[in-house]
């Protein structure tokens, strides 16, 4: 890729920092969408809940990536938390995809964030991009924060959603907080261990990211998630392998949906889902495995 000018909402998560790292590493050049007052010509100022976007400070940007959203595992699933969750990514994406589409020279992608929770529950069957929304809070949710990109598509901006599955990392997400406990010896799968999880190494996902910005023919939602989804009993065994820690705690069904309430249902359900268009697209994965993907973590 040619150095660039490339916008970043939620440029301090995981996924975000990550991303920003690996822009500047090779020499591109990052704008950061900030709540505050920008502190140089680096920063615009944004309020995704007030639908504010100083646009301005998007020109002569090559691309545009939202990945800002309150985190879905941060805390119990109240209604309010719930409608903060999906307020920062609705609102927050619609401000957005109305600044870019307001500019006279529009950048020409906008990567907006997604997620596989789009699916639901898939049990042991097998989902690619064609397959339709599941029911429940998160479907729900991720069918209106793609919708909510449509002033872009309409003006004309290539625009790509980026259905990210739980990113093997240790400084956050959903492996953040596994990583402790399984280096405690106090790891083990959950539930009966059957259900699906659809992971990515932390570098693959911003490889990922990369790739879809660079490549101008690709559009829509992709999958971004390693070509073999496991179940949750075979990565406890692969934490454990890798950890050198034994796996012999189990946290019972019950037990899960008494701590986590409405979001244990997301814990214990099954997303068995394949990355089949980045695959056709001819990305090619660095940390296909979950060993290697935990070893990478």
């Amino acid at each position: 890729m040619e150095r660039s000018r490339i916008a970043v909402a939620g440029a301090s998560g995981l996924i975000g920092s990550a991303l920003v790292r690996s822009l500047t590493a090779d020499g591109h050049e990052v704008v950061r969408l900030v709540r505050r007052a920008p502190r140089d010509g680096s920063e615009v100022r944004w309020d995704p809940e007030r639908q504010q976007v100083d646009a301005a400070g998007l020109v002569g940007c090559d691309a545009v990536v939202n990945l800002a959203g309150a985190g879905i595992g941060d805390r119990r699933w109240t209604p309010e938390y719930k409608r903060l969750v999906r307020d920062s990514r609705v609102l927050g994406t619609a401000a957005l995809a109305e600044a870019v589409a307001s500019l006279d020279a529009p950048p020409r992608v906008f990567v907006n964030g997604s997620a596989i929770g789009i699916y639901g529950d898939t049990g042991d069957r097998a989902v690619d991009e064609d397959a339709p929304p599941g029911d429940g809070f998160l479907p729900s949710l991720c069918v209106e924060w793609e919708e909510a990109a449509a002033p872009a598509q309409e003006a004309g901006v290539r625009t790509v959603f980026v259905r990210t599955g739980l990113v093997v990392a240790r400084g956050g997400g959903a492996w953040g907080r596994l990583f402790p406990l399984f280096k405690a010896g106090l790891g083990g799968r959950m539930g009966d261990g059957r259900q699906y999880w659809s992971y990515v190494a932390l570098h693959d996902e911003v490889a990922a990211i990369r790739f879809l910005i660079d490549h101008d023919t690709l559009s829509g939602p992709f999958n971004l998630t390693a070509p073999q989804p496991l179940t949750n009993r075979e990565i406890t065994a692969a934490m454990g392998r890798v950890l050198h820690r034994p796996t012999l705690f189990a946290v019972p069904a019950p037990a899960l949906r008494a701590a986590l309430g409405e979001m244990a249902g997301e814990v214990l359900g099954s997303a068995r889902v394949v990355p089949k268009r980045l695959l056709e697209s001819g990305f090619t994965f660095a940390f296909p495995g979950i060993d290697d993907a935990i070893r990478a973590a």
